[in-house]
């Protein structure tokens, strides 16, 4: 079974026409960014010594750009879904050699594209708890090395204080920030089951089954209204016939 065709492949792209290099050197760099996140192939692009390098993070940024501003999609949550180099036009020159002789010279270009789409639900959770514990592991160490600073700059009971009114505030900071991811959680959590509940009510109750159950209670109740009738107008006939006699 053969997969989609390059022109058919879902998300946002960007392609780059007539590059004047070799598609071969293209395909190495783009095998570096192929599944990553937006922002972490930048990074890998940003650093490699390669030249293809260059040319192909513009083309991701262009393809990036375009997501955010035709498709509202948010960059954060993006990632390189596919990414390929064709082979373009080739240019034939010739180089004079030995004995009246000539080899050909080939001039190399490509056609390079990059598909950018949104991550998976659960990809995205999971990059948020990659953030957070992140953050929360760089203020852990910022607090550290202020109370070391401070513990060389100043005497050691000021600067033992300053440091414990650092982490204090890293702390609260910390935990406001667990208090609102746990809420939003909490919020989704609460809409997810709400929907359970009614897909589960919609499936258990079948067409007209609500009006027979409406129906049976009035019964029920007209049935308590005539007993209590019958019970008042007995109590009456024997109050009388007492009176009577």
């Amino acid at each position: 079974m053969t997969g989609a065709k390059t022109n058919e492949r879902p998300g946002t792209r960007a392609i780059l026409r007539h590059e004047r290099i070799s598609a071969y050197k293209v395909r190495e760099v783009l095998d570096l960014i192929r599944g990553q996140d937006a922002d972490r192939a930048a990074e890998i692009l940003r650093y490699s010594e390669r030249r293809a390098a260059q040319v192909v993070a513009k083309v991701l940024a262009s393809a990036v750009a375009n997501a955010e501003n035709n498709d509202d999609l948010d960059p954060e949550e993006l990632y390189v879904s596919a990414c390929y180099a064709d082979e373009g036009t080739t240019l034939k020159r010739w180089r004079p050699r030995a004995r009246g002789r000539a080899t050909r010279i080939r001039k190399r270009s490509s056609h390079i594209t990059v598909i950018v789409a949104r991550m998976s639900e659960e990809r995205i959770r999971e990059r948020q708890r990659r953030q957070s514990a992140g953050a929360a592991a760089q203020r852990a160490r910022r607090v550290a090395g202020a109370r070391r600073s401070l513990l060389r700059r100043g005497g050691r009971g000021q600067g033992a204080e300053e440091a414990t009114e650092v982490e204090e505030v890293e702390e609260l900071s910390l935990a406001a920030e667990d208090r609102d991811m746990g809420e939003a959680e909490a919020l989704d959590a609460e809409a997810r089951d709400a929907e359970d509940e009614v897909d589960a009510e919609d499936v258990d109750t079948p067409d007209g089954a609500e009006g027979d159950h409406d129906s049976d209670k009035s019964n029920a109740e007209a049935g308590d209204h005539a007993e209590q009738d019958e019970e008042q107008g007995v109590d009456e006939a024997s109050e009388d016939d007492g009176s009577g006699s």
